[in-house]
């Protein structure tokens, strides 16, 4: 019972959207067509960037590449910014949750060696900044989080038309965190030096290092499209485990069983014709403000998986989805991850946090829905 308990707590989306496909099975009996529910691609890439993500962050790459950007920083503005751009910046490239789980560890590193007085100030806020940053940066590009990446594939876009829908809500985002930045550094001095020179890189492997990089690229082929979706799983699968077996064990298969059950779900809703009318009369014409609502309470990725099974729209739902992911503390479950980091280095600070975390995302929020409202004008 304990252990169910603790299963719960930890995969609390993965429980929720098991349960919800095995309730639907009741209505929809299983049959041939629930494999036709399952998007494969989405899974064999998502399963394999995770894989290369994975390997590339136990090589510490992400790490390094953080303290030499570090490195070229003078004041704490500076500091805060590297802190925050390598969480916006980075989430493009290797998912929202990557981004924080690597650079918020990283960032209490840096902020302790600043001293005391500098953590109290600015652990909290840099944090917020860093979560905030992870979440607008990631919906830029297809693979910076999940509901992009299925999204992605089922609108049949292009990467150019992708970016550019996206474009402006992340230049928007990106004045907004400058300016956040600036208003909480005011008055404040850096002491990042020390850090720096005291701190060693840990072992990894160029050869490993090297693979993975070219896995990504491989990875990236197959997200737009050049090469077929089952040779990029092959060749990442193969050379992990050839390679780097012990990379394998770091994959989120919780995620993927997450999709597949939510699949279901949304594929036997479907096929109840009572329910798919009342859904499509509910979100048509209202894909975005639906799906912002919807990730509220969901969070963003089964938003976006629920509600693709009951509209065309899907660019509407790609805007909508992204900009959901702000807001609750489980709008995106990435910001999960820092809320847990705070709770374990600053658990006095939890409550003030969770009141300026829910504070900066409402307002970003609504400044970013006031521009969607501005370009459908």
């Amino acid at each position: 019972m304990t252990k169910l308990k603790q299963f719960l707590k930890q995969e609390t989306v993965l429980a929720v959207a098991a349960a919800l496909a095995v309730v639907s099975a009741f209505f929809v009996r299983p049959d041939a067509a629930y494999l036709g529910y399952i998007d494969w691609r989405t899974l064999a890439i998502l399963f394999s960037l995770m894989t290369v993500m994975a390997g590339l962050r136990r090589q510490g790459v992400f790490d390094r590449m953080g303290r030499a950007l570090l490195a070229l920083s003078g004041g704490t503005l500076q500091l805060v910014l590297v802190l925050v751009g390598l969480c916006f910046f980075g989430s493009m490239f290797i998912t929202n949750d990557v981004a924080l789980l690597t650079f918020v560890p990283f960032t209490f590193a840096v902020l302790d060696s600043m001293g005391g007085e500098m953590r109290q100030k600015l652990a909290l806020p840099v944090v917020c900044m860093q979560t905030v940053a992870a979440n607008l940066g990631s919906m830029l590009t297809p693979i910076g989080n999940p509901q992009n990446l299925y999204l992605y594939g089922k609108s049949g876009m292009g990467m150019g038309a992708f970016v550019a829908l996206m474009l402006p809500y992340s230049l928007a985002s990106l004045v907004m965190l400058v300016a956040w930045a600036v208003l909480v550094c005011r008055g404040q001095r850096s002491g990042s030096g020390p850090f720096l020179e005291s701190r060693q890189n840990a072992p990894s492997s160029r050869r490993i290092i090297g693979m993975y990089g070219v896995l990504f690229v491989v990875c990236l082929l197959a997200v737009m499209r050049v090469l077929p979706y089952g040779a990029a799983l092959a060749a990442v699968l193969l050379a992990a485990l050839a390679a780097d077996r012990d990379t394998l064990g770091g994959v989120d298969y919780s995620l993927l069983l997450t999709f597949v059950a939510f699949f279901i779900f949304i594929g036997n809703l479907g096929r109840i014709p009572a329910f798919s009318s009342w859904l499509q009369g509910i979100i048509a014409g209202r894909e975005v403000l639906v799906s912002v609502l919807a990730s509220q309470v969901t969070s963003n990725v089964p938003a976006a998986l629920l509600l693709s099974g009951f509209t065309q729209n899907t660019q509407a739902l790609i805007i909508g989805t992204n900009l959901g992911g702000l807001g609750t503390l489980i709008a995106s479950m990435a910001s999960l991850i820092s809320y847990r980091q705070i709770a374990r280095e600053e658990p006095e600070g939890k409550g003030k946090y969770f009141a300026l975390f829910t504070l900066s995302n409402v307002v970003f929020l609504a400044a970013l829905l006031g521009l969607w409202a501005v370009l459908s004008l």
